[in-house]
């Protein structure tokens, strides 16, 4: 809205796991990370007439199925050079530093660019590299937050969402919506680097038309959960077998105003959580085996796309990625060619799943409640379960002592 939050918008170009993932990469085959800043990115003025352009001598087309318009690699022999762009911002990396540096000098020629060196600060996002991996966090954000809500002498908790609360549409309303919609908007950015948050952030944005008391003081909650780990952030590590594998969960008839099911799901390249999401489902789930198939229908089409994109940065698998779930009876509708009364309103998604574990691309696994990682995603947790899955994700805080 013009004039409350207009200048606390972005415009999104290249896909925040797109970033991630680039990171994680790096990090795994210890390449170094370059930043360049373009000068002068948007134009000067309004336009008031359409503009056509032709497409810059040496662009080729790479196909309709990209997985991000916003990377370009370069492969040639045993030279891989990856470039990234964010608006006006843009990352390179790769194995091969002449290459590099013969880019850089090529985009300088072309336009004027800011070498910013070493990757240290990029979308609000802090990064420290080390030989043991590659660490990001929103420490300075986060610390914005606690302090624009006047909590900065507040007690901690250490969790950012009371264990088995459902937020409904009932209180009363707040008479500023605005202060609201803002503390949840920054909220939902700072979950680039902070996937603790992902849940509670999710249950707080569907009530943005229409904010009550309630759904303030839980949105408080989680900055005073932010309080007491503002430098918390993920480790990318240096050790990595180049694999995906993915985590899946429900929450089955978990709203309690529209009883459909939430969705929860996380995916590690290697040992780096690069993906996760939270989310309620569509449709209503008529049993707890459809939502928890419908939150692995999500979690395949995630995989499906990571391997596309992993592919673009010269990263192929040969084996399928490992898809795991803890309810028994949705692996054995994904294994089960026969379709019967009970799983007619879900074919679309056994068709969709089974052609994946039949070409290969995904296998899925089974894996107890107890090492279920996406139960961060889908519910509020107690704090001697919700700590240990989220150091299991790779959250870490260098800033606090060990």
């Amino acid at each position: 809205m013009e004039g409350i939050d207009y200048h606390e918008t972005f415009s999104p170009t290249a896909k925040i796991i797109s970033v991630r993932c680039l990171l994680s990469l790096a990090a795994a085959q210890n390449w170094s990370i370059h930043q360049l800043d373009v000068h002068n990115a948007f134009l000067h003025g309004d336009l008031d007439e359409e503009i056509f352009m032709s497409p810059p001598p040496g662009l080729r087309r790479q196909g309709e199925n990209l997985a991000d318009y916003s990377l370009f690699t370069h492969k040639q022999g045993k030279s891989f050079t990856a470039l990234l762009i964010y608006v006006d911002d843009i990352l390179i990396t790769g194995n091969d530093p002449i290459t590099i540096s013969a880019l850089k000098n090529f985009l300088n020629s072309r336009f004027r660019i800011k070498d910013l060196g070493d990757l240290k600060y990029f979308l609000g996002i802090e990064v420290s590299h080390s030989k043991n991996g590659i660490y990001i966090s929103q420490r300075k954000y986060a610390l914005e937050i606690i302090s624009d809500a006047g909590l900065l002498g507040v007690a901690p908790v250490d969790t950012p969402m009371e264990r088995g609360l459902k937020l409904s549409n009932k209180g009363d309303l707040l008479k500023d919506a605005s202060s609201y919609r803002r503390l949840v908007g920054r909220l939902i950015y700072l979950t680039i680097t902070r996937p603790d948050n992902t849940y509670s952030v999710h249950v707080l944005s569907r009530f943005m038309h229409e904010p009550r008391k309630p759904h303030m003081e839980a949105a408080l909650r989680v900055v005073r959960y932010l309080k007491n780990t503002p430098g918390q952030g993920l480790f990318f590590s240096s050790q990595s077998d180049f694999r995906l594998r993915a985590y899946c969960d429900s929450d089955w008839a978990g709203c309690p105003m529209t009883r459909r099911s939430t969705t929860g799901y996380c995916v590690f390249f290697g040992s780096s959580l690069i993906s996760w999401k939270s989310k309620r489902q569509k449709t209503v789930s008529l049993s707890s085996a459809e939502a928890e198939y419908r939150s692995i229908t999500g979690a395949c089409c995630e995989l499906t796309w990571l391997r596309s994109l992993l592919r673009y940065l010269n990263i192929l698998h040969s084996k399928p990625a490992l898809l795991y779930c803890d309810n028994r009876a949705a692996l054995q509708i994904a294994a089960n060619p026969v379709f019967h009364e009970r799983t007619r309103h879900i074919e679309m998604d056994c068709h969709y799943i089974r052609d994946k574990i039949q070409d290969g691309s995904v296998a899925t696994k089974h894996v107890s409640s107890s090492f279920q990682l996406a139960d961060v995603f889908t519910k509020a947790l107690e704090k001697e379960v919700f700590i240990p899955l989220i150091r299991k994700l790779g959250a870490r805080d260098i800033h606090s002592p060990t």
